[in-house]
């Protein structure tokens, strides 16, 4: 049941609307939940969003209402990309940590048909205490399918994330390594999201490696840099309320309200986002403050300080200077 206060068809379009004022080039729109396929008027929102020259994808929930047809739809709808979670390689280890049967094979299947359908797929898969082991074996399941991306969210504790345990910093360093050693032979980019302390071990490991800094330029390991919840992206909740991040539910405005670029570029909590100087604590005063930034959703969970410090990075600064 649609919550009371959910955006209108009309306040959605307004919406897509708004996007027009942070100009060239236009945001991408991506469509997530819960579950975007339970808008009745989804396919409508999604063409409004194409005549507006919005690039827009989706991450459907894997229940049994997302078929082969639901998809190739969204494909003729003109939706561009397709996001899904898969945590564990097998059926038994993903659907408890999931909690609900079936969600593994039906999330199988969705990436078989992406496949065939051609269409960009992103799978994402939680680094979480319950799953780190199992890792590698998602990788070599995915590694015969053509997926674009493969995304390691690193847990925050909020929502289902609550029930879960997160990685210690030992844990984070040591999976960070891996990941770093995974990107040079994957057939697909490998990615951390909620981790961008990733790109201080990754700069660490290249220069053990003695590559150069043109080399290091050239990795393709650096394709965002310093803080990125509230700056370079933001989340739109389906009753308005815009947050700096998905897992930063820490409502600033809302778009039946305001207009979305503005809170984004004059709202106070968005320009500290933007502002990596601001930053307290460990974070602070560290040297890799403008790579890394610190997940500002883990510091605000952790501690209630939006620029406060990253509690899973357990580096040691040991002075602030140009990275």
């Amino acid at each position: 049941m649609a919550h009371p206060q959910e955006l209108t068809f009309e306040q959605g379009v307004d919406f897509l609307r708004q996007l027009k004022d942070f100009g060239d080039p236009m945001p991408q729109l991506i469509l997530t939940g819960g579950d975007p396929l339970k808008r009745p008027d989804l396919y409508e929102l999604i063409d409004a969003a194409r005549e507006l020259g919005i690039g827009t994808s989706i991450t459907p929930a894997a229940t049994p209402a997302f078929t082969r047809e639901v998809l190739v739809k969204l494909k003729e709808h003109g939706v561009e990309g397709l996001g899904l979670s898969l945590d564990a390689p097998t059926a038994d280890l993903h659907d408890s940590i999931r909690g609900v049967p079936g969600t593994f094979d039906r999330t199988m299947q969705a990436i078989a048909w992406a496949q065939e359908l051609e269409m960009p797929l992103q799978v994402n898969t939680l680094a979480a205490a319950e799953t780190v082991d199992h890792l590698p074996a998602v990788y070599e399941l995915l590694k015969p399918f053509g997926i674009a991306r493969w995304s390691l969210f690193f847990l925050i504790s909020v929502g289902r994330g609550k029930v879960l345990q997160p990685l210690t910093p030992e844990e984070g360093e040591k999976l960070m390594g891996w990941v770093y050693e995974t990107t040079k032979v994957a057939p697909f980019i490998v990615a951390t999201t909620e981790a961008p302390s990733y790109r201080r071990v990754a700069l660490e490991h290249m220069r053990e490696e003695g590559m150069t800094g043109e080399q290091i330029k050239q990795s393709g390991q650096f394709r965002s840099f310093g803080i990125r919840d509230g700056h370079g992206i933001m989340f739109v909740s389906n009753t308005g309320d815009i947050c700096p991040a998905g897992f930063l539910p820490l409502a600033v405005g809302n778009v039946k309200t305001d207009r979305v670029a503005d809170i984004y570029r004059n709202a106070p909590v968005f320009q500290a986002l933007h502002d990596s100087t601001q930053l307290e604590g460990r974070c602070g005063i560290c040297e890799y403050h403008s790579l890394c930034g610190g997940s500002r959703a883990r510091a605000f969970g952790a501690s209630g300080n939006l620029l406060g410090e990253d509690p899973f990075c357990e580096y040691i600064p040991h002075s602030k200077g140009p990275h």
